[in-house]
């Protein structure tokens, strides 16, 4: 692991370099030698209850870097084994690795390849230790438009109807992503657990199950009967819940329980954060974010962000990127990951769709910068993560 010592030392250098802005105030030290937390599904394999402890002890060492889709395909290959444009640059993996789950659910499931594809990558991620974190741009499934289609204001009601159309329809979807999460096992032949965060950024009114579809109770109902049929009917026991509204200007802590399922029901604070150059804006949020993950003993992380094309404020390349805009305002703070969004393949690099670093990509010094601050975790930095931390208990 990256030397410690001086972390210190490297806060307030940054603190100092973020000119523009107030220092940033330092987290109130945790007095608690000992934290019972609690996760919604009791019946929780050992490694996701350990996984569980180590998201919240993670946080008092630093961040864990994290990039959608890193090792299914880069801006200029598509499923190399091994492949990571992080890696390219850095010569170490993203401590988080996510993906996408709607394509073994819904009615793309026949895309057999990609499932493959998959499996092979979160087994590749798990044996190195790292964090394996699924997303669900799930389609619509009465239209069968996708996951931004929002054209009907009563998918979410009719999903949760019991035997509806629509709640048969989905349930297949669920027991496709129940069978797939049972193949999904480590070299010890134990269950892979899987940070889930279906429904996410639910604030906005893009999705079938945003606020332009769906009511407040609605989206309470959907995010439970989700649950309480992977967790209870179909035994999925290797799941922490996560849930991530989006917060692209400063917002305040009840933003960040914006249609909030209950204690009961969510195990990590997410929060999905688009706020482009507006640093002051993200410092504000992150606060929030930590502060509310102290307040209900749930773990808390960024689970997406990023700038498309990685672009300076006047619409450059921004070459400090990667110190300036994540590094910085993240010093100080109590979080556990942050996510970039994805680098779209794009071989002949004729588009801008990527959201983190790739070689050859003018901000790559500068990500090497960050990379290399005791603050930044990737995945040669990572404590065991399946087992139990010190002073943590999970009930």
């Amino acid at each position: 692991m990256k030397n410690i010592i001086i972390r210190s030392i490297v806060t307030a250098s940054i603190t100092l370099f973020f000119v523009g802005c107030k220092p940033i105030e330092p987290e109130p030290p945790n007095t608690n030698t000992h934290i019972d937390l609690s996760i919604v599904d009791k019946n929780a394999t050992d490694e996701t209850k350990a996984l569980y402890s180590q998201l919240w002890k993670i946080a008092e060492t630093g961040f864990m870097f994290g990039h959608h889709d890193d090792l299914i395909y880069g801006r200029k290959w598509y499923n190399v084994p091994g492949g990571s444009d992080t890696k390219d640059v850095c010569g170490d993996y993203p401590a988080v690795f996510s993906v996408d789950f709607a394509e073994v659910m819904d009615d793309r499931c026949d895309t057999s390849t990609y499932k493959i594809i998959l499996q092979r990558v979160i087994k590749e991620s798990r044996v190195r230790g790292e964090v394996i974190m699924a997303c669900c741009h799930l389609n619509n499934p009465i239209t069968n438009g996708d996951a931004w289609d929002n054209s009907k204001t009563t998918v979410a009601k009719e999903i949760v109807t019991e035997g509806s159309a629509t709640n048969i329809r989905f349930k297949k979807w669920l027991d496709r992503l129940a069978a797939f999460a049972a193949s999904l096992k480590d070299d010890n032949g134990k269950l892979i657990p899987i940070i889930f965060r279906p429904y996410h950024e639910q604030s906005e009114s893009w999705s079938w199950w945003g606020t332009s579809c769906t009511t407040q109770t609605e989206y309470i109902n959907l995010w439970k009967f989700t649950v309480n049929y992977l967790r209870d009917t179909k035994g999925v026991h290797q799941f922490i819940y996560a849930i991530s509204p989006q917060l692209d200007v400063a917002k305040t802590k009840d933003d960040l329980l914006f249609r909030w399922p209950g204690d009961d029901y969510v195990d990590l604070i997410g929060m999905d954060c688009y706020q482009g150059n507006n640093t002051t804006a993200f410092m504000t949020n992150l606060r929030n974010l930590s502060l509310l993950s102290r307040e209900k003993k749930k773990p808390c992380g960024v689970t997406e962000t990023g700038i498309e094309g990685i672009k300076n404020s006047a619409g450059a390349v921004s070459t400090d990127f990667w110190t300036r805009t994540i590094l910085a305002p993240f010093t100080g703070q109590r979080i556990s990951m942050v996510v970039m969004w994805r680098n779209k393949y794009d071989p002949t690099l004729s588009g801008s769709h990527f959201y983190s670093v790739f070689a050859g990509h003018a901000s790559a010094p500068d990500f090497v910068t960050m990379y290399k601050s005791p603050l930044s975790l990737f995945s040669k930095d990572l404590p065991n993560m399946y087992l139990v931390a010190d002073s943590v208990t999970v009930k």
